[in-house]
């Protein structure tokens, strides 16, 4: 077991060097130069060139990727060209913002896919398993940009239940930040929604057929205890995959709904970083939603040993 999740570990440092390669060369396609939108139009270029020449733009791209390596792996990721700050200590600040939202949109995907699957595959081929195979596939359809202004438009400007932008602040109270994060959780957490709906919807399909739930049944043991202890336990693996997955793509869709919810999170940091050409800022940000994505992935990995014996015995095998 320790084996496999020190080569689970390494496999970590070849994906984030082409996780930075690839942004690095994604920022380098990107029209405009980045010395003149921050010196602006009227600019002399003598100082452009000189504003190049600070920043090692005028170096070959082969010379500044290997420069830029250098520095993350000893740790340093830059300063911001826009903020003039450390690119570490700007993305430290906002963090908090873009894991609570993305925590909180997972949890009310699991608290509402999950029962909702369970819900349709034990109705199968009913009205309520028609009703939530259809909402879900909406959820799945509904872009978030647009979900978040509908929510907006009805909860915050027609009803005034909810407010409609920033974030709340905990010395205002616990319920203030709740308040805040409840539609752009919502608005982001309503793709997951559906998607793990679907899979715990097709997990449990596929366990209740199993000729072990039947012998159980047969026995005459409680329903609550078939579905829940039988069932659910052993369809739990890829709920769990899919759970884990999800949280790598809010992260990546925080940038959307920070954006239209003016949430001072990642996601707006990004924006800003992108359209005014602050490659560093960018690449540092890239980098750790990456990093995250991948420890989720690995901690997945782990629990698939707590959740499922046979893979618990396969990674002993393993080593």
């Amino acid at each position: 077991m320790r084996k496999f999740l020190f080569r689970r570990l390494l496999q970590v440092i070849p994906t984030l060097f082409f996780v930075l390669l690839t942004v690095f060369l994604l920022m380098k396609l990107i029209p405009g130069d980045p010395a003149r939108v921050l010196l602006g139009p009227e600019a002399r270029p003598q100082d452009i060139e000189r504003f190049r020449s600070e920043l090692g733009l005028d170096e070959p791209v082969i010379t500044q990727f290997a420069i830029y390596i250098g520095r993350v792996f000893t740790g340093n990721f830059g300063r911001s060209l826009i903020y003039r700050q450390d690119v570490l200590t700007l993305v430290f600040d906002r963090i908090p913002t873009t894991l609570l939202l993305s925590f909180s949109a997972l949890f009310l995907a699991v608290i509402v896919g999950i029962p909702a699957g369970i819900l349709a595959a034990t109705k199968h081929n009913t009205f309520h398993d028609l009703s939530i195979t259809i909402l879900s596939l909406v959820g799945i359809s509904i872009p978030i940009f647009w979900f978040g202004m509908i929510l907006i438009v009805i909860f915050a400007l027609q009803l005034g239940w909810l407010p409609a932008v920033g974030m709340g602040r905990l010395s205002n109270g616990l319920w203030d930040v709740i308040r805040h994060i409840i539609l752009p959780s919502t608005a982001l957490g309503i793709l997951s929604m559906g998607t793990i709906t679907r899979f715990t919807r097709s997990s449990m399909l596929e366990v209740l057929r199993q000729d072990y739930v039947r012998t159980a049944k047969a026995k005459g043991l409680n329903r609550g205890l078939v579905l829940y202890r039988h069932a659910l336990r052993n369809a739990l693996v890829p709920i769990v995959t899919v759970v884990g997955l999800q949280l790598g793509s809010l992260l990546a869709g925080a940038v959307i709904t920070e954006t239209v919810f003016a949430l001072p999170g990642l996601g707006k940091l990004m924006v800003d970083a992108i359209l005014r050409r602050d490659f560093l800022l960018v690449q540092g940000e890239v980098l750790m939603i990456a990093f995250f994505y991948i420890l989720v992935n690995f901690l997945v990995d782990v629990l698939y040993a707590v959740l499922n014996p046979k893979i618990r015995s396969s990674y002993r095998g393993a080593q």
